[in-house]
């Protein structure tokens, strides 16, 4: 796994996208997790499909998507806006 992907604490990746992220028009939302997702794909194919050689990618991404869906859900209620 590469030193960037090794060092990042939880909400690191998504943070980095963050200021894309707020600056898109609504239609243009992108998930700010997707260079991790882009390179667990990379590792899958660089491997054969191992997903055991992969699993830190995996984690990354995992970890990732969970501190910004808890982010979105926290910027909803502090705006009174739900979900449902």
């Amino acid at each position: 796994m590469s030193d960037s992907a090794k060092g990042e604490d939880d909400t690191s990746t998504w943070k980095k996208g963050e200021a894309k992220f707020t600056s898109k028009r609504y239609s243009e939302y992108f998930d700010p997790c997707q260079e991790v997702a882009d390179r667990s794909l990379k590792c899958l194919r660089r491997n054969g499909g191992d997903r055991a050689m992969c699993q830190d990618y995996f984690d990354a991404y995992r970890a990732c998507k969970k501190s910004w869906m808890e982010e979105m859900q926290k910027q909803k209620r502090a705006e009174g806006k739900s979900w449902f």
